[in-house]
């Protein structure tokens, strides 16, 4: 790994989107650390200090502290992601935005801007919640304080949005992906200071059995990343004049994860979601009204529960499943074999080509997106077990390795280009 990023330094057009990517991820750390005006940090932290907040856990992982300090970043990427998972849903759901999304690039481009919009919607309605369900942070509670506050969060999300668009053009990498990333990490010295106070305590069998399990949870995501089912594919050998085209052999790679860390975040997102929106109704309710908003707060954010831990396993499949309908359609992929006079081994072309590919790509997605939800809930399992607070989740783990992975894999091409070996190969 370190050798692919050293021959890709001399390369001078992946040095300048590498040094381009890390100074945007070197101001996403500063924005991170920009405080809100009229914002009470001192009791602020005394009032999450004294209370265990899942969902304070959750967005402050996302949004690499900022959220727990209330500064700029406070809602980090969450919005846009939110909006992502909207219009996806609805892209499938309404024809007018199917049609435009296989108009290619123009097409792609105006859905990118609807779900832009969708994220300052998203951005304005979930600091206003935040705001007024978090009213006594303010030094002065007052409409004008709760607007500022609303404006600055609205701001630095859609700054964030425009940094990781940026990185995405002009760096290296998935600019969204890389920005949670880097905000987890940020989160990781915490971690390790937790680590050393159970040494500390004398709790090194604890100690052990959690690095264990975090080495074996590592080595299990790279499995998956890498892993992948190759169909034999055939293609007839056709002759035109005097040449003879075709008749080479090849596969189609499916991957045990193909969707990658979207499902997780995904899912993530959507888990924090209701949470958000009860305090924007009301923040003490009371009744029958109350006791459904509780119940939904409750269970969507302490996912330490079993049903909220259930609920997460199952939309991590679910979006596992999703999104890898849109990435992957075996009616297409049949269709041009077939144009192109390729067949799969033992299978007849058409319909049964499409049957097939869909038997084993479900499959595939079941077996990955099952393993993708044992990881995010192992350290939940774990903490039980050894009754030890873990704050590096197999969320966070799930997506700082598969966002990795995927940038690597993404220089690594750009090297193939240039005759660098890299690293994946090595």
């Amino acid at each position: 790994m370190f050798g692919t990023l050293r021959d890709a330094f001399k390369v001078e057009d992946l040095r300048k989107r590498l040094i381009f990517t890390l100074l945007m991820l070197v101001v996403i750390r500063i924005g991170a650390s920009v405080p809100i005006p009229g914002i009470n940090n001192a009791y602020l932290k005394e009032v999450f200090a004294a209370n265990n907040l899942d969902l304070v856990g959750m967005l402050d992982a996302f949004s690499g502290g900022a959220f727990q300090n209330m500064t700029l970043f406070a809602l980090g990427i969450i919005p846009y992601i939110n909006s992502s998972i909207i219009m996806n849903l609805l892209t499938i759901a309404i024809p007018a935005l199917e049609e435009m999304q296989k108009e290619g690039e123009d097409g792609r481009k105006k859905i990118a801007k609807i779900t832009r919009y969708g994220t300052i919607l998203f951005a304005v309605i979930q600091a206003t919640a935040i705001s007024i369900s978090l009213q006594n942070i303010f030094y002065t509670y007052n409409a004008f304080s709760v607007i500022v506050a609303v404006i600055a969060m609205t701001a630095g999300t859609a700054f964030l949005m425009w940094i990781g668009e940026r990185i995405t053009e002009n760096g290296i990498g998935n600019g969204i992906s890389l920005i949670i990333a880097i905000n987890i990490l940020s989160r990781l010295p915490s971690g390790v200071r937790l680590i050393f106070d159970q040494v500390r305590s004398g709790s090194y069998l604890n100690v052990i059995a959690i690095l264990l399990v975090f080495l074996l949870m590592i080595v299990v995501v790279i499995l998956i990343q890498l892993g992948e089912r190759r169909i034999n594919v055939q293609y007839a050998k056709r002759v035109q004049g005097r040449k003879v085209y075709g008749g080479q052999a090849t596969h189609i790679p499916l991957k045990v994860n193909m969707a990658g860390v979207i499902p997780v975040i995904f899912a993530s997102s959507l888990l924090q979601f209701p949470s958000i929106i009860t305090n924007f109704f009301v923040t003490n309710p009371t009744g029958w009204w109350g006791t459904v908003l509780n119940w939904i707060n409750y269970y969507s954010i302490k996912t330490n529960y079993g049903v909220g831990a259930l609920i997460y396993f199952i939309l991590i499949i679910l979006f596992a499943y999703f999104y890898t309908a849109i990435i992957f359609n075996p009616f297409e992929v049949a269709n041009n074999l077939k144009k192109n006079g390729g067949f799969v081994l033992g299978i007849r072309p058409g319909r049964p080509t499409v049957d097939y590919l869909t038997t084993i790509l479900n499959r595939m997605v079941f077996i990955g997106g099952t393993i993708l939800g044992l990881i995010a809930l192992t350290p939940i399992l774990l903490s039980f077990i050894i009754d030890v607070q873990i704050n590096f989740g197999g969320t966070s783990l799930i997506i700082v390795v598969g966002v990795i992975i995927e940038t690597m894999k993404q220089i690594e091409s750009q090297l193939v280009m240039r005759h660098y070996k890299g690293f994946l190969n090595s």
